[in-house]
């Protein structure tokens, strides 16, 4: 399996708009790709702009295929401007 974890700092007047695009995208990636075994959008209140990913694909082609679909591409275009930082990281080796 292959997974990322995906940390953004979101500018706090665009927050709702980001969390709402970014659970759009969360569902359809579940619901609509194979590949993608979990997608967990997690808040912390006393942290409230900062939005932490954990996404875990099949493999790593698995997460490329996602990167390419119609509804990654629509959060894209949506959040553009809304993240003021974001750190990814990758993980080849997943055991559960």
């Amino acid at each position: 399996m292959f997974a990322l974890a995906v940390t953004f700092d979101i500018v706090p007047a665009d927050l709702d708009a980001f969390k709402a695009a970014m659970l759009i995208n969360a569902k359809a990636s579940l619901s609509t790709e194979p590949g993608c075994r979990q997608f967990d959008v997690c808040m912390d209140p006393e942290r409230p702009t900062e939005i932490f990913l954990y996404e875990i694909y099949d493999d790593e082609a698995a997460f490329e295929a996602h990167t390419k679909t119609t509804h990654y591409a629509t959060l894209q275009s949506t959040t553009e401007g809304m993240v003021k930082d974001k750190n990814v990281r990758f993980f080849k080796e997943v055991h559960q």
